[in-house]
C-alpha cells in the first residue's frame, strides 16, 4: 500500500466540507458521518459522536479499503467504491470519494439502506468536486516555485550551512 501525500485542510475548505457532511447526517436520517483520508487521518465528522472512538474509527475503515482493495485486485476488479456492513442495531454504509477520501455514513433504524445510498450518492458528487478542487490547490503549491513558495529562497549552501558542524 503506498501512502498518499497529507491533505491540508483550511478552514474555509473545512467549514464547506462539513456542511455536506451535516446536510448528509440530516437528508439520510443517518446518526454520524465521517469522512477519512485513505491514510487514516480523521477529516471531518457530524451527527452523533458520543462513544465512537474516532480515532480508532479513521484506522480501520482505512484499513478495510486497503484490504478489499487488495481482495478486489486478486479477482481483477480495480476496487470495491461501495461497502455495506449490517449489524445488529446500527448499520455502516462506507463509500470512496475523489479516490482517495473515505465517506462513512452509520445509521441505524430510523433510515434505510436505499435513502442512505440516493443520499450519498449527491453528497458524494458535492464532496468530490470540493476534494478535486482541494487536490488542485495542493498541487499547484507544491510545483510552485516563484516567490509564494517558503522554500523558494532557499539554496543548497543555505542547507549545507545548516547541517555543518
Amino acid at each position: 500500500m503506498s501512502l498518499t501525500p497529507q491533505l491540508v485542510l483550511f478552514e474555509e475548505d473545512h467549514t464547506k466540507i462539513l456542511a455536506v457532511s451535516k446536510r448528509l447526517v440530516s437528508d439520510a436520517n443517518a446518526k454520524a458521518v465521517f469522512l477519512v483520508d485513505k491514510n487514516g487521518q480523521m477529516v471531518a465528522e457530524a451527527g452523533e459522536l458520543v462513544g465512537i472512538d474516532t480515532t480508532s474509527l479513521a484506522s480501520l475503515v482505512a484499513g478495510n479499503i486497503a484490504a478489499t482493495g487488495g481482495l478486489a485486485k486478486i479477482i481483477g476488479e480495480n476496487e470495491f467504491p461501495v461497502h455495506f456492513h449490517q449489524g445488529e442495531r446500527d448499520n455502516v454504509h462506507i463509500t470512496l470519494v475523489a479516490q482517495r477520501i473515505i465517506l462513512v455514513v452509520v445509521f441505524d433504524d430510523r433510515s434505510s439502506l436505499g435513502l442512505v445510498r440516493l443520499r450519498v450518492k449527491k453528497a458524494g458528487q458535492k464532496l468530490a468536486e470540493l476534494f478535486e478542487d482541494l487536490f488542485k490547490k495542493a498541487e499547484a503549491e507544491l510545483s510552485d516555485e516563484g516567490p509564494g513558495s517558503p522554500f523558494a529562497e532557499i539554496t543548497d549552501d543555505d542547507i549545507d550551512n545548516l547541517f555543518s558542524d
